[in-house]
């Protein structure tokens, strides 16, 4: 059986403000009270996984341990079809290679545009199926932890469309719609997310099991 998380503060461990809203978003219906590892001055761990899940895991765990209290951590991600999956787990990497030397935070707009580039490469009529990946890591300051997986099918467009996502939302169309996620309404967006997909299995398996 899977254990429970009670009315214990969950740490959300992230320093993504946009990430840390949907989160807050999603557990508020079921009287969770959130606090971020940024707001208690975590540092963020070195993600050295070569997985979602590992490195969902290395974040929740180095969380739980500093502030002995439960923590979640979202590792999430683009994968593209036809470049092999990529970037894959190293979604924020390419944002982070693509900024500009000495320029503040990531760059998503030149990661976004890397994307499109390698895509060009490949030739006009190159598939541009993908996906968004999310897991959902859970981890108790004994060591005990569980993980939920969630996935968001699209198409990569070009240029990027919408203000109201974050990371690659502006180039994504969801499966079934002709908008971006960075058009989509959060509420919209939240539906049908990968973290919403992720979230549901974490909440059937939490709250309602």
């Amino acid at each position: 059986m899977t254990r429970r998380l009670g009315g214990e503060t969950l740490v959300i461990a992230t320093h993504n403000s946009g990430k840390l809203k949907e989160i807050q978003a999603l557990l508020e219906p079921y009287g969770i009270k959130c606090i971020s590892a940024g707001s208690l001055g975590l540092p963020e761990p070195p993600e050295t996984g070569t997985t979602f899940t590992e490195n969902a895991l290395i974040k929740a765990r180095a969380a739980t341990e500093a502030a002995q209290l439960p923590a979640l951590a979202d590792d999430s991600g683009l994968c593209v079809d036809a470049l092999g999956g990529a970037p894959g787990v190293y979604t924020a990497d390419w944002a982070e290679a693509a900024r500009f030397e000495g320029g503040p935070g990531r760059d998503w707009y030149m990661a976004m545009g890397k994307v499109e580039g390698k895509l060009q490469h490949l030739g006009t009529d190159t598939p541009r199926g993908c996906h968004f990946a999310c897991v959902l890591a859970i981890a108790w300051p004994d060591g005990e932890w569980t993980a939920y997986e969630g996935r968001a099918q699209g198409t990569l467009t070009w240029p990027p469309r919408g203000t109201l996502g974050f990371g690659y939302d502006p180039v994504f169309v969801p499966l079934g719609d002709t908008r971006t996620f960075a058009e989509l309404d959060p509420a919209e967006k939240h539906a049908i997310s990968h973290r919403a997909d992720a979230f549901a299995k974490l909440v059937a398996d939490q709250f309602e099991a």
